[in-house]
């Protein structure tokens, strides 16, 4: 809910309640009752938390259950997103959720590029990938 992703947002952000009334314009009691769910901010002044926070509106309203976690998490970043968790099978597949298959138009037989840092693993299309390092390549060899 609302009030709950205003309480961890702020908290995360280190804002007071007065500060963080200060920078949208209205009265630190006012801010309060949105975090208590007595009232609820308008259009404009979500927008405002938004922009404050880095997240989209509709993430700042709802909260986010990936699949498989159990737990509400605070809303992503704009451009960021929790898909849920999978589990791996003994022959080393996973499962993506439908959702994300949607948002990237994810179909079977597709090709991903597996890529990875010391936290975790990212898949890419291989279209996408390869023709990002022609890109680069072709950058390379420009003189400077």
């Amino acid at each position: 809910m609302l009030k709950d992703n205003l309480v961890l947002l702020r908290k995360m952000h280190g804002y007071s309640q007065e500060a963080l009334s200060e920078k949208i314009g209205i009265s630190r009691q006012a801010y309060a009752k949105w975090e208590s769910g007595i009232t609820m901010p308008d259009i404009e002044k979500c927008r405002l938390l938004a922009d404050i926070y880095g997240v989209s509106i509709d993430s700042l309203v709802c909260n986010e259950e990936p699949e498989g976690l159990g737990v509400s998490i605070p809303p992503a970043p704009k451009g960021k997103n929790i898909w849920g968790s999978v589990t791996i099978s003994d022959r080393g597949q996973i499962v993506i959720p439908k959702a994300a298959r949607e948002k990237f138009g994810l179909t079977g037989g597709q090709r991903l590029i597996i890529v990875s840092d010391e936290i975790g693993i990212a898949l890419i299309p291989a279209e996408a990938f390869e023709e990002g390092i022609k890109h680069f390549l072709e950058s390379a060899k420009k003189p400077v």
